[in-house]
Order: structure tokens, then sequence, then C-alpha cells
């Protein structure tokens, strides 16, 4: 299988990763208490631990085996290490505040994530994605603008919503929308996985790495909005080149009928109302962006009271449809409720859970001391561009906000323009593979037929020229940020 055999190869690339982009969430590395282990047995073991873990989680639609659990696994293994050394050393509390500090910064990441995931549960439960699915087939578009509208789309949704949730629903429309063409849901998928990600390089609110660095402080809201025309370019390259391989023809319109439940359309103004929340709440008062996130938590879990409990005062969920047709609604007997924990329990808590292991491994990588010397060789003997370039060209094999994460755990001293290069690179280099970024990983597993490793890596060339041909467009026009 050739998946298999470029996921064996990718195993010394990935030792190099692993090791070199070790970091953590606090000075505690700095700390005089820190003791410095890498050439002790400690060190060792986690950095094979980390390595097999990694290799687990890339392998797992060989193996079958969820990625989340050789990455938290490992990390229990790495930080029971750790702190049993310590332990011995008299030193224990210095290795508990490390762990504490790294579980502070995933805990703000799950959170903002979480709900994030939880809203778009809850538009999908409503028939929000199923109504927008029926509605693009309605309107009896060509293969080429779905192309198009898929991929558009993607990229402007990933800007405000995660890019896993935006790669799942696009590549389900465009599965639908094209069951009957193979070629047609591969080059869409490879289209959807590129725009997801370069939408979500340029916001804050749509991309991991770009959220990473905002919570840190580094970078403006504002700021991120510069790489816009780079994410663009990006995108429409790659695009503009797989157009003339789309087939020209029309599908068949749907004979189904778009049927959104009570409260759809409230549930997409309060996610709105979120997003602008946790904005205000950062760039005013200086609050991490979990803390709006949560708020707007609240505010679903209130509507969903209310639609619980008015419930009983319509004789039919779908009574607005009816009326839409001019039909009277048949009376409906069944509970009509709005489970906001059930949109909770629902949420990728796979992905989640594997972006604890790996910032929680990451984390003991850094604090055991392998840090300084990747940080002064990355940052300080070669250019930063050089090093910027090739931690994107990373991105291709592991996660880019576990790069990031490791990145920010350096503390390089970079230009605002060398941060905004990092972003961009780390976001847009996880399209030059299918396992380089969640919406492809996800994307892999959905999708049954015609979306494949091999067929995304068929058309990694053209990615890759899109991904130098933004970094071109970034120095041109963000110059005054170096």
């Amino acid at each position: 299988m050739n998946k298999k055999i470029l996921l064996l190869s990718s195993f010394a690339l990935l030792l190099l990763p692993a090791a070199a982009f070790a970091g953590e969430a606090s000075e505690i590395s700095s700390l005089p208490k820190a003791l410095d282990l890498t050439h002790h047995i400690v060190g060792y073991l986690s950095i094979a631990v980390t390595a097999l873990a990694y290799v687990a989680a890339m392998s797992e639609e060989v193996i079958e085996l969820r990625k989340s659990k050789p990455m938290v696994l490992g990390s229990a293994v790495v930080w029971f290490a750790i702190c049993i050394h310590y332990a011995l050393q008299g030193e224990a509390k210095a290795a508990a505040i490390a762990f504490e500090s790294n579980l502070l910064a995933y805990i703000e990441l799950l959170l903002f994530i979480l709900v994030s995931m939880t809203y778009i549960n809850a538009m999908e439960e409503r028939g929000i994605f199923d109504g927008l699915r029926i509605w693009l087939l309605n309107r009896q578009y060509s293969y080429r603008q779905l192309f198009w509208i898929t991929g558009v789309l993607a990229f402007l949704l990933s800007t405000v919503i995660s890019g896993l949730a935006v790669g799942l629903l696009m590549g389900t429309v465009a599965a639908a929308v094209g069951k009957d063409r193979k070629e047609f849901v591969g080059l869409a998928c490879v289209n959807i996985v590129v725009a997801t990600n370069a939408g979500g390089s340029l916001s804050p609110l749509g991309g991991i790495s770009t959220l990473f660095v905002w919570q840190h402080k580094i970078l403006h809201f504002h700021e991120f909005f510069s790489l816009a025309l780079p994410c663009l370019v990006n995108f429409l390259l790659p695009a503009a080149v797989m157009h003339f391989f789309v087939s020209k023809e029309t599908p068949a319109a749907s004979t189904s009928t778009i049927w959104l439940r009570r409260g759809s359309k409230r549930v997409i103004l309060l996610f709105i109302v979120t997003l602008a929340i946790t904005v205000w709440s950062n760039v005013v008062l200086e609050l991490p962006p979990a803390a709006g996130m949560m708020a707007g938590l609240g505010l679903l879990q209130f509507f969903s009271f209310y639609l619980t409990k008015t419930a009983h005062e319509v004789k039919n969920e779908f009574a607005h449809v009816y009326k839409y047709f001019g039909v009277e609604a048949p009376s409906d007997n069944r509970k009509q409720d709005f489970d906001i924990f059930r949109n909770v329990g629902n949420v990728e808590w796979d992905t989640l859970l594997f972006f604890y292991g790996a910032m929680m491994l990451i984390g003991a990588l850094g604090f055991i001391g392998y840090l300084d010397a990747i940080a002064h060789f990355l940052f300080g003997q070669i250019s930063p561009t050089v090093a910027n370039i090739m931690i994107g060209l990373s991105s291709a094999f592991i996660d880019n906000g576990t790069l990031m994460f490791a990145v920010l755990s350096m503390h390089p001293d970079l230009a605002p323009g060398q941060w905004l290069l990092l972003t961009l690179t780390l976001g847009v280099g996880g399209s030059l593979l299918a396992i380089g970024s969640p919406p492809g990983v996800g994307l892999l597993g959905q999708i049954k037929e015609g979306y494949t490793f091999t067929f995304h890596m068929r058309w990694m060339p053209v990615i890759l020229l899109g991904y130098f041909a933004s970094i071109a467009v970034h120095f041109w026009i963000n110059a005054r940020y170096f």
C-alpha cells in the first residue's frame, strides 16, 4: 500500500521534528531547578516514546487505531518518567508546576474548540448543513461551478469555524453532489483541504496555529488579516490548475425539500454573537479567547432550555416549513427538545484528545532540555525565513498546532513579519499531504471513494507551487512588518 510505504519512509523525517520542535507553554524551562536530562535515560526514553506515538497516530488508517490513543498513553508515560526522576532528586514540585502550565495551555485550546464544535453540531442537528447541500443541488450548478463554490465556501467558513468541521461539511457536500463522479469528488476534496487551511491561516478564529499566536498576544487580532492576499493566492493557484480537470457536466437536481428545525436561524445568530463576544473581550478586556467562547456556550445552553420548555406550544417542529408551502402542519407528539449536552458529547473527542497528547509530549520534551539547542539552530544559526519555511514544510507530516505550540515554547525573538510568515507556512503547509492537517485526515476517514492519500499526493507539486507563491506575496505586500 502506497500510504503504508510513505508512512514508514517518513519515520526518519518524523524523528527530527518531534525532538526539534520540542517545547513548553511557560517559563518553567528557565527556572534554576529545571534539570538537564538531554543526555539522560529519561530524555532518550521521552524521544523514543514521542516518535512511536506520532508514528502510530500517523498510521491510523493502516493499523486502525484511533490517533488519540497512542498520544494520550505516550504523554502519560513520559510525564510519569520525568516526575519520578524529579521526585528522586527532591524536586518533585518543579516537575508538577511544568505539567500544570502545559495543562493550562491545553485547557484554553480545549474550551475554545469545544464550544466551536458544539455550535457546529447544533447547526447540523437543526438541519442547516443538509439544507445547504440540497440548495446547491437544486440550483443546477455544473461540476466546475460546484468545485469553486465548495472551495470558496470552505475558504470563507474556515476563517471563523474549525478546519476539521469545515472540511467534513464541505466534503460531505462534494460527495453528495458528485456521488457518480469519483474524479470530481477527489478534486473537490483536495481543493477543500487547500481552501480550508488557507482560510484558517488568516484568522485566529479559524486555525489552531493562529489561535496559539493570538492567545500568546504576539500579534493583534487585526494583524492576521494582512495574510488575506497570500492565503488567497495559496488557494486560487492550485484551484485554477485543477479547474481544467473538472467535468463541465451538471449533476441531477435533488428531489428533497429543505427542512430546517425550529430555532435553526437563531442558532446561527447566537454563533455570530459568540464570535463577536470572543473578539471584543480579547481586544478590549484582554481576556483569553476561551472566556468569550464559554460565554457563548452559556447563551446556547439557555436557548436549548427555551426550545425544550416551549416545545408544547407548537404542534410540529417543522410548522414554519409547512407554513412556507401554504400547508397546515400535522400534529407531532414526539418530544421536541434541543439537548445541548448531546451536542457537546458528539464533538470530535478523538481530535481533542490527540491535541492533549501532542501538547503534553512536546511540553515534556521542552522541559527535559532539548529546547535551547534547537532554538539556537533554527533561529540563531540559520535565517529565520529559511527556518519558518522549513517548519512549514514539516507541517505536511505533523499537525500545525503541535508545531506552533513547540515554536512558541522556544520564545524566539522574531519580527512581526516573521511571525506572520510562520503562521502562513504552518497553516498552508499542511495541505501538501492528506495527513498534514485535520481537514485532510478527516476526509480520508469520511470519503469512501474518490479521495485517497495517493490521489491527494498526485497534486502535491501544484499545491507546493501555491505554497511558495503565497510566501512571495507575503514578502511583497507585508514588507513593513519585517
